[in-house]
């Protein structure tokens, strides 16, 4: 066998040992007993350990060394070039540091949920700063003499720069704020109203799931506090939930979710449990997540259909009629969560942790200091004041678990997914009369052969490039946002 080939098989356990490490996180977040957390947070951090070990191995750099990447074909080279990534990442970060932080961030995430239940900031505040202080440290290791918050990103969007992020949402904010102030002077549609029951609801987002082409022989829908998407290849779970007076956040968090799956369903076989064989990054995982829900299901087109299988499943929930339902799908109401936010506000959620979590890292802020700061920030941005914690600094689990640098590509997902659908239509000029239907397999056909089958293989940028054959930016996003919500409002 070649160094190539010991390297590989090396690197299918290892991934095959990540899968594990996820599989714990997800039953942490779904059915796991509330009193084994400090018993999973030494799981985790066991597990982490022998993960962290495998991927500085020194058997893996030798192998690195001899292996020509002249003689690989471009799959070859690909997982070269991740595992060289995940091996200089790794030989920079001391184990110990890595172990301790998925140690504190396993226990924090429990501390952090209590907390957002008790509406008490300064309850969680101390372990904050320790999960703060951890991932700093580690910045520090990755950035060697950089910028530690582009070492932090590189995690979630390899190649991406905080600069670089902050010029395009300098261009998206600016937009956004114009078009939300319009939108919020013109007549609103109505608010859906009723009670849904909650069984109703899960029959119909599993239905939706399917309609979006999630294959459960391969994957399993269940509920959570938090909806996510969990692991890859031949086992990729969802979650979702359920709300008796507002059915579109489990009926469009599923669709959603459903976005990041089909990614992980989608991606050729042949790299199963290999580099390739996952998501390239968190922007373009999320620009499947908001094509999936918004350009493709909050769409004229597929609300007609939706409005049918409603009214199939819950009788006459006092909508009128198709045109109705499309405007209360959309409407665009004043809210204080980022993840029940309509399609127009739901940036500057985003922007604004970019804003708040940078500023963190680059110890401009302090943490005692983040309430305030969060709540002067979001009556800037939208008009008014942050009522409690839990519907302010404490609502998103993503600080808790050490996840600074994820936020932005949430709204980087929105871009890419901007291009996406623009070049989606320009390949599919009837793919409204089939989303009309219901059969959405002709958009995600098409997604898959230009996005999801690719996996690792290249880089965010230039996979949605490829796709699409320009280079990512804001505007396909901010003119699709704006001819769609200025009809829906008659601006």
């Amino acid at each position: 066998m070649t160094a190539y080939d010991d390297l590989i098989n090396f690197q299918r356990e290892t991934e095959a040992l990540a899968q594990v490490a996820g599989r714990l996180g997800w039953d942490q977040e779904t059915v796991m007993p509330r009193g084994a957390a400090p018993q999973r947070a030494e799981e985790m951090a066991a597990m982490d350990t022998v993960l962290h070990a495998r991927r500085m191995d020194s058997r893996v750099g030798d192998w690195l060394a001899d292996i020509n990447p002249d003689t690989l074909e471009d799959v070859g080279r690909a997982n070269l070039r991740l595992i060289q990534r995940s091996f200089d990442r790794a030989t920079k970060v001391p184990a110990a540091l890595s172990a301790r932080i998925a140690r504190v961030t396993s226990l924090a995430q429990g501390i952090w949920a209590e907390a957002r239940a008790a509406d008490d900031f300064a309850a969680f505040a101390p372990t904050l700063e320790e999960v703060l202080a951890l991932k700093r440290e580690e910045g520090h290791a990755l950035a060697s003499g950089g910028d530690v918050y582009d070492a932090m990103l590189d995690d979630y969007e390899p190649g991406a720069t905080g600069d670089q992020l902050k010029k395009m949402f300098g261009a998206l904010r600016p937009e956004l704020t114009e078009l939300r102030a319009a939108v919020r002077d013109a007549e609103a549609p109505p608010m859906l109203e009723g009670i849904f029951d909650e069984g109703a609801q899960m029959k119909l987002t599993r239905q939706l799931a399917k309609t979006f082409g999630y294959d459960m022989t391969r994957g399993r829908v269940d509920k959570a506090v938090h909806p996510f998407s969990s692991g890859s290849g031949l086992d990729v779970r969802i979650t979702t939930r359920t709300n008796a007076l507002d059915p579109f956040n489990c009926f469009y968090s599923t669709i959603h979710e459903v976005g990041h799956a089909a990614y992980e369903q989608g991606i050729d076989t042949d790299y199963l449990l290999t580099p390739l064989g996952s998501g390239v990054s968190m922007g373009v995982h999320e620009s499947q997540s908001r094509i999936y829900e918004n350009q493709l299901g909050r769409s004229r087109a597929f609300t007609g259909w939706l409005f049918d299988q409603m009214r199939e499943a819950f009788g006459d929930f006092g909508v009128a009629d198709a045109d109705a339902f499309y405007r209360i799908v959309n409407r665009v109401s004043d809210g204080f969560i980022r993840t029940e936010a309509d399609e127009l506000q739901y940036n500057l959620h985003v922007l604004m942790r970019f804003d708040l979590e940078r500023a963190l890292v680059a110890g401009n802020l302090n943490v005692a200091d983040l309430e305030g700061a969060w709540n002067d920030r979001f009556r800037a941005d939208f008009g008014f004041a942050v009522d409690r914690p839990s519907n302010g600094v404490l609502q998103d689990v993503h600080w808790s678990v050490g996840l600074f640098g994820y936020f932005p590509t949430y709204s980087l997902g929105n871009v890419y997914a901007g291009c996406l659908d623009k070049a989606l239509r320009a390949a599919v000029p009837d793919l409204d009369t089939s989303l009309a239907q219901g059969d959405t397999s002709s958009a995600t056909a098409w997604l898959r052969d230009n996005v999801q089958t690719h996996g690792g293989l290249y880089e965010p940028s230039a996979l949605i490039e490829r796709a699409t054959g320009s280079k990512p930016d804001e505007k396909p996003l901010l003119s699709y946002l704006t001819t769609k919500f200025a009809a829906i409002y008659t601006l």
